[in-house]
């Protein structure tokens, strides 16, 4: 492999692993913000989701020697990332880290808003930002009625616009298991929008990777 042929994210971490200081401020400010948005989905708590941030960062570059430079580097931290939440999820109790609101409403809601901005591209257009914004927190909302495995194959594939394969790899799972929780994922969403009177169909998948068809 070339360094033509390396992604970005591949060629920060070989700089990485030969040592440069700099490098590593560098991937703190690519994927600091996709990190918070995957945790805040998940958690629905700020404060929790920037610290499982800094601890999947400092993760990552305690284990960067065991990245290839394959194009892979997604599915790499975001396997870091639900590992971490797993872990979390597993220390708490009656699924504290899933299910806790947020008490700081007054920093997490205008972070919530501006993170739940980033819904998928098929969304219908709201008439005002009023009904957008009602949308969105609907959304947020019914994602923790899924279950764990699928809404984190929903999070990232949608929001977080990893390919299937690059959900897979971070799920640690098959393409076809991934493709399957992504189209439960999205039947119980387009349920529980039904069940509310909400029909417009905004789960439509976006394009696609050749050979990631989830039909």
């Amino acid at each position: 492999m070339t360094e033509a042929t390396y992604t970005e994210d591949d060629l920060r971490m070989i700089r990485l692993q030969a040592g440069d200081p700099r490098v590593f401020g560098e991937v703190v400010e690519s994927w600091q913000g996709p990190l918070f948005g995957f945790f805040l989905r998940n958690t629905r708590d700020a404060h929790l989701s920037e610290d499982l941030v800094q601890e999947t960062l400092l993760r990552l570059y305690r284990t960067s020697w065991d990245y290839l430079p394959r194009g892979l580097f997604r599915g790499f931290l975001f396997r870091i990332a639900r590992n971490l939440l797993i872990d979390h999820s597993r220390r708490t109790v009656n699924d504290v880290l899933i299910r806790r609101i947020c008490r700081d409403t007054s920093n997490s809601e205008s972070r919530n808003s501006d993170l739940l901005q980033r819904l998928p591209d098929d969304l219908p257009s709201a008439e005002d930002s009023s009904s957008q914004a009602e949308m969105n927190s609907l959304v947020q909302s019914l994602l923790t009625e899924l279950p764990e495995e699928q809404r984190q194959t929903f999070i990232l594939h949608h929001y977080e616009s990893l390919t299937l394969s690059e959900v897979a790899d971070a799920m640690e799972t098959s393409l076809p298991t991934a493709k399957s929780r992504l189209r439960l994922a999205r039947e119980k969403l387009r349920y529980l929008l039904n069940c509310r009177g909400i029909t417009e169909d905004f789960l439509l998948d976006r394009e696609s990777s050749p050979g990631e068809n989830t039909r």
